[in-house]
């Protein structure tokens, strides 16, 4: 059986494709033409062996095999740039201002903080941990280079699509909450102040299902929300990234609480030519952040892959 080889350049363009949830897109990104992704695509489909991809309405999803070979096309491109910043990494100077989202603050932020400066270590960076509209504000305004965020449908002259995300109900890990939809109260949820993206989604979600509903916690951090929710006195709405053990993921359906849509995760760039060093922040917290998500199920559908015909072998 021969070996087989697989090109790194097209698994590059492979992931971005997949990343940016368009392959036109990734065209853009990569300076090729679509003709030219379209012949990688169907390359690394032939390399393969079997179908990676299958016809999803009108644009493409992976197949199991195609999820397979994006997990380790993601492990070899993260592997070739780590031996890249291994030999040239202490060249980097400068400063880059980060911002997320509190959801990592607590379980992102130390991993990406330590990688980052272990390899670049004259690098500074400064980061901050706020709300969505605040992440928004400072890239737009240039205060910060680089703001990991919750989609609302706004996107910033520099956004990439990083993940789709489940929403899920969350409620208290030892089961006090003894709220059911059937029983006739009105369902008490615990939130973060307004503006919240996800206050938003939930109230209207519940409003859809014509469920009742009232505000029984508000809290201006993200802590204050899980002790709340630990504590019985409301469910909250979030995804399950980063959750405490005091909380937990309620099943689909339980106590009869409606299904709840995706979010889209971006990150936001206050430049389309950053600064070496903000872009290697950026990778590090993509690929951080991607294996993080991959734990969660999720489908992947992009919108197309310009000329590309799946290989049906």
């Amino acid at each position: 059986m021969r070996k087989i080889i697989f090109d790194l350049d097209v698994l590059r363009s492979f992931v971005t494709g997949m990343d940016l949830g368009s392959y036109a897109k990734a065209a853009d990104r990569l300076g090729r033409s679509t003709s030219a992704i379209s012949a990688q695509l169907k390359k690394l489909e032939e390399q393969a062996g079997t179908p990676i991809f299958r016809k999803a309405g009108r644009g493409l999803a992976l197949t199991d095999a195609g999820e397979t070979m994006l997990g380790y096309a993601r492990r070899l491109l993260d592997l070739n740039d780590e031996a890249a910043t291994a030999l040239h990494g202490t060249e980097l100077e400068g400063w880059v201002r980060l911002g997320l989202q509190e959801d990592f603050g607590e379980t992102l932020l130390p991993e990406v903080l330590g990688r980052f400066a272990r390899a670049h270590p004259k690098v500074r960076i400064e980061a901050r941990v706020v709300r969505n509209v605040e992440l928004v504000e400072r890239v737009t305004s240039g205060k910060l280079d680089l703001a990991l965020a919750w989609s609302d449908g706004f996107r910033t002259a520099h956004t990439d699509r990083v993940a789709e995300v489940p929403l899920c109900w969350v409620g208290p890990a030892n089961g006090d909450m003894q709220w059911h939809a059937d029983g006739g109260e009105a369902m008490p949820l615990a939130s973060l102040e307004a503006p919240c993206l996800l206050r938003n989604i939930a109230t209207k979600t519940l409003d859809r299902a014509g469920i009742g509903w009232r505000i029984s916690f508000v809290s201006p951090s993200l802590g204050g929300l899980w002790a709340a929710t630990a504590a019985g006195l409301g469910l909250a709405l979030r995804t399950p990234l980063g959750l405490p053990q005091k909380v937990r993921q309620m099943t689909p359906g339980e106590a009869g609480l409606p299904a709840l849509p995706k979010l889209d995760l971006v990150l936001h760039r206050a430049e389309a030519e950053a600064s070496p060093a903000t872009e290697r922040l950026a990778s590090i917290i993509l690929q951080s952040v991607r294996q993080t998500v991959e734990m969660v199920p999720q489908s992947r559908i992009f919108e197309d892959a310009p000329g590309y015909d799946v290989v049906t072998t």
